[in-house]
């Protein structure tokens, strides 16, 4: 067998692999990344957020690249959805005065963004091998200390490194070498029905490129412009309604079409693209998961191979981009001996938990303000109708952690907290058209954007960014450059 030595090896070349490969070769170290496929190839997962863009972006130094792709514009989100019966908008600037530089996103094909990444990496020195399947990780001594592939032409391999980064996505072959369980959430037991279409209805401007986010009766639609013709459209819908998805896909996409009113008229003059990477009607199911824990000693996971929450407020890049970064910072951190391996990944740990915590409270509170009382998916996501091991499970998913509240330690304060964001969110929606600010001050948004605002601070600035405040009593912050943790 074939034997290599690197300082870091990561199994996968989406977002969060290329992101935490790049920010380890920045400080450099010698980095060997592993991609299955050959890019570049057909993802889902399209719509991104502000901290990915001006954040995340900045630190690898693509931002302009990305700027310069052409894709879609997006200034927010566009929902119809609670109990306000007309469609209303939550845009990423406070207020239409305040549209600064940082304050939108993009829809982008994810074949064309992730090969930017990919490149990247290349570019920053990363040793990119496309078309290699990890098959193990190699361990000693309780350590994780390697990986075993094989090329295209089956010729094994057997890399070592101080650390190994699963990025490899749902799919992972070898997140169990870290958390032998998925624990799935009780909330978003939903499965994703989608495809592509050419020719479809547009929002006015300026939301054109906002994603449109639609409920129905049996669940909801997404809506993603990603260029000025093409468009994807799923829809979702709980997991034990699988009959519906059953048989024909492209008779079961047209049933919910035309089940959903909003959805129905912005399609009416387009066609189905049926050729393609964009050709085919995919499912997606149980899909809503986090694993326990996220590392050991040399190995550490990010991306979906970690977590994953709901598509509704495109937070799945998000995540994964924001995991890779937190990786990165402990993996340079032990490497360059500044910071201890318990340490540097118990913050990852912690701040990754919490991040997806946040994002799954807030989308929680967001499902159960949906105002289709009556319909079986709805009913579902009613936090108030859950039961005390649901609400129990919940805690569990997130390690009590969501917010940093003592409340949401236990099943009744998680109901109670999960009602009360889903209350001020729906209050917001009416308040858009007097108050822009509405949403962004509800609690729930206000703890989901935080973080990310902190990572394009950060990005941008520097150590101009003023003195960071560790997020735990007893935690670490971020290094001027953003690559690696310090104590306060």
């Amino acid at each position: 067998m074939n034997s290599e030595s690197y300082d870091v090896i990561v199994i996968g070349g989406g977002p969060a692999g290329s992101t935490v490969a790049t920010l380890t070769a920045k400080k450099g170290h010698r980095v060997l990344l592993l991609e299955k496929d050959k890019f570049p190839r057909y993802q889902i997962g399209e719509s991104l957020l502000p901290a990915t863009v001006h954040g995340i972006a900045n630190l690898l130094g693509v931002a302009d690249r990305l700027g310069e792709a052409g894709f879609m514009r997006k200034n927010g989100g566009t929902f119809r959805w609670g109990a306000n019966p007309e469609p209303w908008t939550f845009a990423f600037a406070v207020s239409p005065r305040l549209a600064g530089p940082t304050s939108h996103a993009y829809q982008v094909e994810r074949m064309k963004f992730d090969q930017i990444l990919l490149d990247n990496a290349r570019k920053n020195g990363v040793k990119v091998q496309e078309l290699c399947t990890v098959t193990d990780v190699v361990e000693a001594g309780g350590r994780v200390t390697g990986v075993r592939y094989a090329d295209a032409d089956g010729t094994a391999y057997e890399a070592s490194a101080a650390y190994v980064v699963d990025a490899s996505g749902n799919l992972s072959r070898t997140y169990r070498s870290v958390s032998p369980q998925r624990h799935y959430s009780p909330y978003f037991q939903n499965l994703a029905l989608f495809g592509y279409f050419e020719g479809g209805k547009r929002l006015p401007a300026p939301n054109q490129g906002n994603i449109l986010c639609a409920a129905f009766d049996e669940g909801w639609f997404w809506y993603i412009p990603l260029t000025d013709q093409l468009t994807s459209v799923g829809a979702v819908v709980r997991r034990d309604s699988a009959d519906r998805v059953q048989g024909d896909p492209e008779a079961a996409l047209r049933n919910l079409i035309d089940d959903c009113p909003l959805i129905k008229e912005y399609l009416a003059d387009a066609r189905r693209v049926t050729e393609g990477p964009y050709g085919e009607i995919r499912v997606r199911k149980d899909y809503s998961y986090c694993n326990a824990p996220f590392w050991r000693s040399g190995m550490a996971l990010i991306g979906d191979a970690a977590c994953f929450v709901d598509p509704v407020f495109s937070s799945g890049v998000h995540l994964a981009t924001y995991g890779a970064l937190l990786a990165a910072r402990s993996i340079n951190s032990c490497l360059d001996g500044t910071v201890d391996e318990t340490a540097a990944f118990t913050e990852f740990e912690r701040r990754y938990r919490r991040e997806y915590g946040v994002f799954h409270e807030f989308l929680a509170s967001f499902y159960s303000m949906q105002a289709y009382e009556d319909s079986y998916f709805w009913q579902a996501k009613k936090v108030t109708g859950q039961n005390a091991s649901n609400i129990e499970a919940f805690v569990e998913l997130v390690a009590g952690t969501s917010s940093g509240e003592e409340a949401l330690a236990t099943a009744h304060g998680t109901t109670e907290a999960i009602a009360a964001g889903a209350g001020a969110l729906s209050a917001a929606t009416y308040e858009l058209g007097t108050r822009p600010s509405a949403l962004h001050s509800s609690g729930v948004v206000a703890a989901a954007m935080s973080e990310g605002a902190r990572i394009q601070s950060h990005a941008l600035l520097g150590g101009d960014a003023g003195t960071e405040s560790p997020l735990f009593d007893d935690g670490l912050i971020a290094t001027d450059d953003s690559l690696g943790w310090t104590r306060p």
